[in-house]
């Protein structure tokens, strides 16, 4: 080994009591806590709101209406997300809008729909329906939504205001509580973005009941990344209950969001928040939260997008746990663990298509590229802590060949 392996481990967790609130003073930089979501300010002075709260489309409820400020808004929402909750949507805007003051409109959806083409289609009908730079766009839907929208928002009219209401358990854990936005370009996977925080972004968990096995799936591979680099805590109570948010209803048309829900998305919340808190703009690109994100993105592409995110994340997460024992960063229960929690979850952990040693090594280069010619490739060294492989060198041939082995008998062992 050329010695450039970094060592970065899991911090303990910072809550709201840490950071009380003083009226008469700037808060501190960091993520404060509280009964209805997450504040983050981050060093440089942005700062953003997450909130956490159920019925947002109840017309009762005023938290999203008190974000909107009574400005004109132009509402995108999924085919998925018009069906099921595009008439309570509709509702909620002629009650808390002034006549006139807002439109909505259906985007398709789907990495192929992620596209450049889409964002300007958004913005091209936000401008047909008068939208000025004091209004604001209103996403509802999952991450391709927000992702694209956000995308819009940023660049329309040099920038305006763009609120997400989150549908997607992807979406509430990830995407959610994040600045990034973009759109797929150039057969890679996020090509054009900007960071544009959101001027609000609302977590609702009554949207997680109408979510098909498949999308709850892809929302806990984003939540096992968390727990495998940072809480070893989140980790052992998914192996506890690998059926989060699958769990039997409580009624006929719901899933149960009980204490180990709320815990799981408060705590994949937080931790994704405070990472992301000292480097908003990704100036340090060794970036714990990339665990998951080397390899996955040709897994998608060169798959023509067969995987969902989230699964690929998952096979991505499986083959560095092997990197990690062969390169000797981790022990063997480690690896059985993390392949074996993704599995009982029900995630691939191998996909025999793109899982080629040919393909991953394209996967390394284009990381180490992408990330400022070095590979910051993230690696568990135990549950709830991890490390960096800085260097490709680091990853010799012989070591990822051997990695692929060993997972494709790992899927072979989950098609059993």
């Amino acid at each position: 080994m050329s010695g450039q392996i970094l060592d970065r481990v899991g911090h303990p967790p910072t809550g709201g009591s840490e950071h009380p609130a003083d009226a008469t003073l700037r808060a501190p930089a960091g993520v404060r806590e509280d009964a209805d979501g997450f504040t983050l300010e981050a060093p440089d002075g942005i700062r953003y709101r997450v909130d956490l709260a159920s019925g947002v489309l109840d017309p009762h409820s005023t938290l999203l209406a008190g974000h909107l400020e009574d400005r004109r808004v132009v509402a995108f929402v999924s085919p998925t997300v018009d069906r099921l909750y595009g008439d309570r949507l509709r509702a909620y805007l002629d009650a808390h809008t002034r006549q006139g003051q807002w439109t909505l409109h259906v985007m398709a959806t789907g990495e192929h729909h992620k596209t450049l083409a889409a964002a300007e289609s958004v913005c091209a009908l936000a401008k047909a329906d008068g939208l000025d730079r004091h209004g604001v766009m209103l996403a509802v839907g999952g991450g391709i939504v927000a992702d694209v929208v956000g995308f819009a928002a940023s660049i329309y009219a040099r920038g305006i205001r763009y609120i997400k209401v989150n549908t997607t358990l992807v979406g509430q854990v990830d995407v959610g509580v994040g600045v990034k936005t973009g759109v797929n370009a150039l057969q890679t996977k996020n090509m054009y973005g900007a960071y544009h925080p959101a001027h609000a972004s609302l977590n609702d968990p009554s949207f997680l009941a109408t979510l098909p096995d498949r999308e709850i799936r892809c929302g806990l591979a984003e939540i096992v990344k968390m727990a495998v680099i940072l809480d070893e805590g989140l980790f052992r109570a998914l192996e506890r209950h690998p059926d989060a948010f699958r769990r039997p209803a409580t009624g006929p048309a719901e899933r149960s969001h009980g204490e180990l829900e709320t815990y799981v998305l408060r705590t994949s919340m937080r931790l994704m928040m405070e990472e992301l808190c000292p480097n908003l703009h990704e100036h340090d690109l060794a970036r714990l939260v990339d665990f998951g994100h080397t390899f996955s993105p040709l897994v998608e592409t060169a798959g023509g997008h067969r995987l969902e995110h989230g699964e690929a994340v998952a096979v991505d997460m499986a083959l560095s746990a092997h990197l990690a024992r062969l390169l000797g960063l981790a022990d063997e229960e480690t690896c059985r663990r993390v392949v074996r929690l993704l599995r009982r979850i029900g995630l691939p952990v191998f996909d025999p298509g793109t899982c080629t040693p040919e393909l991953m090594t394209q996967a390394l280069r284009a990381s180490w590229q992408r990330r400022g010619r070095k590979l910051n490739l993230v690696v568990p060294t135990g549950i709830g802590k991890a490390a960096f492989v800085e260097e490709l060198t680091d990853v010799p041939g012989t070591v990822l060949e051997d990695a692929l082995k060993a997972l494709a008998a790992d899927g072979e062992r989950h098609r059993a």
